[in-house]
């Protein structure tokens, strides 16, 4: 790659796509074309390819999708399908109409079964059932790397899958009815730590910048406790004690890894000479697993958030609401083999997102 090359990155103001575009400019590429939602609508056929012929570029970096948690995986499975569906089929598509040289699509390590052995490797995929709380986000992605491979085998093309294990850091998304477990837990204790030193002010700061349901800066108290309790974070007026309240039983394990290492393996795979690529993969068996191969309970990462919050207060948990899958560490040999390792603790990790929350 020449740093003067045009780079699409698709979703650069999303967590993965904003990181992957910082590290770019970092090395010095120039060439960097990017296009918020308003300015192109990538569930639209059309406007997509009318975008490609109009910019030719070089490489893409295919990081636009819908996420969410478990919460809104659970509520709108038939948006998760069909919206990354039509993201990634029209990019991908374009990308081999206009002759791009290389294009990297990212997935999610919620593309193997729910019953697997652990680590998980990539031949794991399609093996069993998928964990049904996320499987038509799932399903979705499991399309897009079968898509990619599909284009290399027909028509020689060089189209990259890596599939991260869970992400979080800067620009991540902290809204309580879409975001991932991790910035779900750390807002909810935020918030939690804000009620035990009734600072309502910085709670309608935060609430204003994330918003929830009807509150505003003119919320009363009263209707700010109610509403957040409906969320899981409770407090006592009587006692002014607060509570975290968490899904599932605590015990599920899992995987995470900070933003800015994601950016730096995407960027090492896109990078990688395609022999090199091609050596550690197989046509229909070519994406790669991202993490750390580290994982913790969640009981454990709301334990160490709590203890990095100062927050004095309970965390409970709800064993009526699902757990997902009890364990989902991925297997990382193929990228280790490759050069390329994580370099951000869970615990600087947390700290770095956490400090800039607050920012």
């Amino acid at each position: 790659m020449n740093l003067k090359d045009k780079i699409y990155i698709a979703g650069h103001n999303g967590l993965v796509g904003s990181a992957i575009l910082r590290r770019l400019e970092e090395k010095g590429y120039s060439n960097i074309i990017v296009r918020n939602h308003k300015q192109l609508d990538l569930e639209v056929q059309s406007k997509v390819d009318d975008f490609f012929q109009k910019e030719r570029p070089d490489y893409v970096i295919l990081a636009a999708a819908k996420v969410g948690g478990i919460f809104a995986n659970n509520n709108y499975p038939a948006d998760f399908i069909y919206q990354n569906l039509m993201i990634q089929t029209n990019v991908i598509n374009s990308s081999f109409k206009n002759n791009i040289k290389r294009l990297l699509f990212l997935g999610s390590s919620c593309i193997y079964p729910k019953a697997v052995k652990q680590p998980m490797r990539e031949d794991a995929l399609l093996t069993g059932l998928l964990e049904p709380t996320n499987e038509p986000y799932a399903v979705a992605k499991i399309a897009g790397i079968k898509l990619c491979e599909s284009y290399n085998r027909q028509y020689s093309t060089d189209f990259r899958s890596i599939m991260p294990t869970n992400l979080y850091g800067i620009n991540d998304n902290f809204h309580l009815e879409s975001s991932h477990v991790l910035p779900a837990i750390l807002r909810k204790i935020h918030l939690a730590k804000l009620m035990e030193d009734k600072n309502w002010v910085a709670i309608k700061k935060d609430i204003i910048k994330n918003p929830i349901k009807e509150l505003d800066a003119n919320s009363s108290i009263s209707d700010i406790i109610e509403t957040l309790n409906e969320y899981g974070i409770e407090y006592d007026t009587n006692k002014a004690l607060a509570k975290v309240n968490l899904w599932g039983t605590g015990k599920a394990f899992r995987e995470f890894l900070y933003v800015d290492d994601m950016a730096a393996a995407s960027i090492f795979v896109l990078e990688l000479d395609k022999y090199l690529y091609d050596s550690h993969t197989k046509p229909s068996l070519s994406h790669i697993n991202i993490g750390t191969g580290i994982d913790v309970t969640i009981n454990e990462l709301a334990q160490n958030i709590k203890s990095m919050v100062g927050f004095k207060g309970i965390i409970s948990f709800d064993v009526t609401k699902p757990d997902g899958s009890a364990k989902k560490l991925i297997d990382i040999s193929k990228l280790s083999k490759m050069g390329w390792s994580y370099s951000v603790s869970l615990e600087a990790g947390l700290k770095k997102t956490y400090n800039w929350y607050l920012s």
